[in-house]
């Protein structure tokens, strides 16, 4: 089953406009002493200028486009106003003779460039971040300890359920403090649950009374 064609106003009215702005580009190049084919190539150079214009802006919003947009629209919108009865067609100017003529060049560099011009970096927030460095912590060096000196007897033993004297934590470096925090958080937005002291250990590469350390300072 064939659907209905729809006519479009919109379509319509842009057909009409690009032909009547092609027949005034021509009849300008051809006042202008470009006779033949050439005439008819003029407006052609300058529609597929402004293609190339709408496919990088469609990309990326640079100078470089909006300049060749500017020029592009100023050769069509100049041969509508030239055309208009404005300027004797039958003596053109010295100078717009040279415009017509040097306008290929002009249009061939635009459309080099707008091909084949460099793009924006991508944003910052785009690009994988480089993995930070684990910083090389030294173990600290265990005090040394003090010869025995000789006591006297005891008289009476010290109770079984006495606690015995707790060993003083490592000191942890601040800088490892944060990297650690950084490899917590990630470790419990990827599985969901806190990170452990053998997991925290082997991610680090730091001793095991350092590691437990640095998880009491995480909790």
């Amino acid at each position: 089953m064939f659907r209905p064609i729809r006519i479009d106003a919109v379509l319509i009215q842009a057909v009409i406009a690009g032909a009547l702005s092609f027949a005034h580009l021509h009849d300008l190049a051809e006042a202008a002493g470009q006779t033949g084919w050439k005439a008819w190539a003029y407006p052609v150079s300058v529609d597929l200028l402004l293609v190339a214009v709408w496919r990088r802006l469609r990309a990326e919003s640079s100078k470089l486009a909006w300049f060749w947009f500017l020029v592009a629209l100023i050769a069509s919108l100049g041969a509508n106003i030239a055309t208009a009865g404005l300027l004797d067609l039958d003596h053109v100017p010295a100078w717009l003779r040279i415009l017509v003529a040097g306008w290929p060049a002009l249009a061939f560099l635009g459309g080099t460039l707008l091909a084949h011009g460099p793009t924006d970096p991508a944003p910052a927030s785009d690009r994988e971040p480089a993995p930070r460095p684990v910083p090389v912590v030294d173990r600290p060096e265990q005090p040394e300890t003090a010869p025995a000196l000789p006591q006297a007897p005891v008289l009476a033993q010290a109770p079984s359920s006495a606690v015995p004297p707790k060993t003083p934590a490592p000191a942890v470096p601040p800088a490892l403090v944060d990297h650690a925090r950084k490899v917590a958080t990630e470790h419990r937005t990827r599985t969901g649950t806190d990170i452990d002291t053998a997991t925290l250990r082997a991610r680090l590469g730091v001793p095991e009374d350092l590691a437990g350390a640095i998880v009491a300072q995480l909790a």
